[in-house]
C-alpha cells in the first residue's frame, strides 16, 4: 500500500493544462489557414485535453471536502467520478468529432494550403508534448517501482496519474499520425490522406477512451486493498491475545490517500464487554500505525465457528 503522489499529480496536470490551450489555439489557426482538417482534429484533441484537465482539478479539488453528516468518509471518491467522465469525453467529443470530420474530408477532400505552417505546430508540439510525456512518464515510473507498467496502470488508485499519462501518449502518436500522413499526402498530392489522419486519430482517442472508463469505472466501484495488504493485516490483528481469528477482511479505497477497512474478528468467549472494547481500540491503533492510507478501521466482533445462520447474517 504505496503512498500517493498527488501533489506531484497536481503540478504535471496544471503544465499540461497551460501546454495543451496555448497548443490548440495555435492549431485551430494553422488548420484554418491551411485548411487541414488533421490539424483542426489535432486542435479538438488539444481543446479536450485542455477541458479534462481542468475537470480532473476540480475533481482533486472535490476530494479533499472534509467529511460531514452527508457524506462521513468525505468526498475522495468525487476524483473517481471526474476520471470516468474524463475518459467518457475523450471517447464522445475527442474520439467521435475526429472520425466524423475526417470521413467528411475524405468525401469531399479539397487541395490544402501551404503546409509549412502545419509542420512548425506540428514540430512545436511535439516538443511540448513528448516533454509532457516524458515527465509524467517519470513520475509514474517513480511511483511504480518495481512493478510491471501495465500491471501498475491497474493497481493505480490515483487516476489523475496515469490518465495524463495516456493523454499525453495519445497526443504524441496523434501528432505522429498526422505528421506522416499529412507529408505523404503532401508529397504524392493525395488531399484524402489529411481526412484518413483526422479518423486515425479519432481512433486511437476512442481506444484510449475505453481503457481509461475501464480503469476509472473500476475504481468508481470500489477496488479494495491488495491481496498481501490483507494478509499483513489479518496477521497484525491476530498478533492480540484477545483475538482468536480474522474471519474477514473487507475494504475499499475512498480516494487514492483513504481506506475504509472493516475488520470481522472472532474474540475469545470469555472476554468481557469492556475487553473486547480495549481490544477494538489495539487493532484499529495498530493497522493505522502500520498502513497510514487505512483512515478508518470498522471492527466487527463474530463468534467462532461461524454457523450456516450467522454466515448468512454477516453476508
Amino acid at each position: 500500500m504505496a503512498k500517493s503522489n498527488i501533489g506531484k499529480s497536481n503540478a504535471s496536470i496544471y503544465s499540461a493544462l497551460a501546454a495543451n490551450l496555448l497548443i490548440a489555439i495555435t492549431k485551430f489557426i494553422a488548420g484554418g489557414f491551411t485548411n487541414s482538417s488533421s490539424m483542426i482534429s489535432e486542435g479538438i484533441h488539444s481543446v479536450v485535453d485542455t477541458t479534462n484537465q481542468v475537470l480532473l482539478l476540480y475533481g482533486l479539488k472535490r476530494s479533499r471536502k472534509p467529511p460531514d453528516s452527508s457524506r462521513p468518509f468525505g468526498y475522495g471518491k468525487e476524483l473517481y467520478f471526474w476520471s470516468f467522465i474524463v475518459s467518457i469525453l475523450i471517447f464522445g467529443f475527442g474520439g467521435g468529432v475526429s472520425i466524423v470530420q475526417g470521413i467528411s474530408h475524405i468525401r469531399h477532400a479539397q487541395e490544402p494550403g501551404k503546409p509549412t505552417w502545419n509542420y512548425i505546430v506540428l514540430g512545436l508540439s511535439v516538443v511540448f508534448e513528448g516533454t509532457s510525456l516524458l515527465i509524467a512518464n517519470k513520475e509514474f515510473n517513480k511511483a511504480r517501482g518495481n512493478t510491471g507498467w501495465w500491471e501498475a496502470v491497474i493497481k493505480s488508485k490515483d487516476p489523475s496519474s496515469f490518465l495524463v499519462l495516456f493523454e499525453d501518449g495519445a497526443a504524441v502518436m496523434g501528432l505522429t499520425i498526422v505528421f506522416v500522413f499529412m507529408l505523404i499526402g503532401h508529397q504524392y498530392q493525395l488531399p484524402w490522406m489529411d481526412g484518413v489522419a483526422s479518423v486515425l486519430v479519432g481512433c486511437l482517442l476512442v481506444v484510449v477512451s475505453l481503457i481509461l472508463a475501464r480503469e476509472s469505472r473500476s475504481l468508481l466501484m470500489g477496488e479494495g486493498i491488495a491481496p498481501k495488504t490483507q494478509v499483513l493485516i489479518r496477521q497484525l490483528a491476530e498478533k492480540d491475545a484477545a483475538v482468536i481469528k480474522v474471519i474477514n477482511v473487507l475494504s475499499t479505497y475512498q480516494s487514492p490517500e483513504e481506506v475504509l477497512l472493516m475488520l470481522i474478528v472472532a474474540f475469545e468467549p470469555e472476554l468481557e464487554t469492556e475487553d473486547i472494547t480495549l481490544a477494538i481500540d489495539r487493532i484499529r491503533k495498530a493497522v493505522k500505525d502500520q498502513f497510514p492510507l487505512v483512515r478508518f478501521v470498522i471492527v466487527q466482533p463474530q463468534t467462532y465457528p461461524l454457523t450456516d445462520a450467522a454466515a448468512g447474517h454477516s453476508l
